[in-house]
């Protein structure tokens, strides 16, 4: 199963000064509404269609995730880098941060928080302090080119298990046991946040129960270590798997 790092203190009290809301930011632009992927205010199980998902589950802009290990603590972000704006995850949340105009590097601010970056170095300021980061990991966003039809994948290990939405209909691709089962199952949404980026599915048919709970917040590949933006954990058969997932922009 991934490993999902410990809590961020620093990020955790921030998100406390923020009012608890996991992704705080700017409103979101155009371009951010063309990237993010499918986004929705309110659940809705009443239409034969896709339901669309918090913008802080997607990349945005940014072509790739960066993974970094801060001090003190070996507290750990994931990072998401657009033209003009940051997407930043923690163990809290996620936050959207706009860039700001400085001297050297590339700033970051929102608020109180503030993510400064020079090459492969970054400091994060927050209300109760400093975070000193080292980039660690990175990886390319996944794309519907690479995965087509697919609006969110989520993934786990020992035993290997993925879990793919559709982009059109309330359906997902369950594969376990490595690949060697795979099924396609309907669901219904039962849990809607979109300030929090959490997402909770259910089976839609009663003869087989399963849940799908989905959180923005920093992932951790347990065997590669690769940056991922939300927290996975699937119910199936009396059975639970954790894992990290991601939404896949058009």
């Amino acid at each position: 199963m991934p490993t999902h790092y410990h809590v961020v203190p620093l990020l955790g009290a921030a998100a406390l000064v923020l009012g608890g809301c996991a992704s705080q930011g700017a409103a979101p632009s155009a371009a951010d509404q063309a990237t993010d992927g499918p986004r929705q205010t309110a659940p809705d199980t009443s239409i034969a269609s896709a339901p669309l998902l918090p913008p802080m589950l997607f990349p945005g802009e940014a072509e790739r995730f960066e993974a970094w290990r801060c001090a003190p603590a070996n507290q750990n972000l994931v990072t998401a880098f657009g033209d003009e704006t940051l997407r930043l995850w923690s163990l809290h949340g996620a936050w959207r941060l706009p860039q700001a105009v400085v001297a050297s590097g590339a700033r970051y601010q929102n608020g109180g928080i503030s993510f400064w970056n020079r090459g492969d170095k970054a400091q994060v300021e927050t209300p109760r302090g400093q975070l000193q980061c080292q980039l660690a990991n990175k990886r390319a966003a996944r794309t519907r080119a690479d995965h087509p039809g697919v609006m969110f994948l989520a993934h786990g290990n020992e035993p290997g298990w993925t879990v793919e939405l559709d982009n059109k209909a309330p359906t997902l691709t369950l594969s376990t046991d490595y690949g060697e089962t795979t099924e396609t199952l309907p669901y219904m949404m039962s849990v809607m946040d979109n300030a929090a980026g959490r997402v909770v599915l259910e089976n839609a048919d009663a003869s087989r129960f399963f849940r799908v709970r989905i959180e923005s917040g920093a992932c951790f590949d347990d065997m590669s270590g690769k940056p991922h933006p939300a927290r996975v954990t699937l119910s199936i058969d009396g059975d639970q798997y954790s894992g990290c997932g991601e939404g896949i922009a058009p």
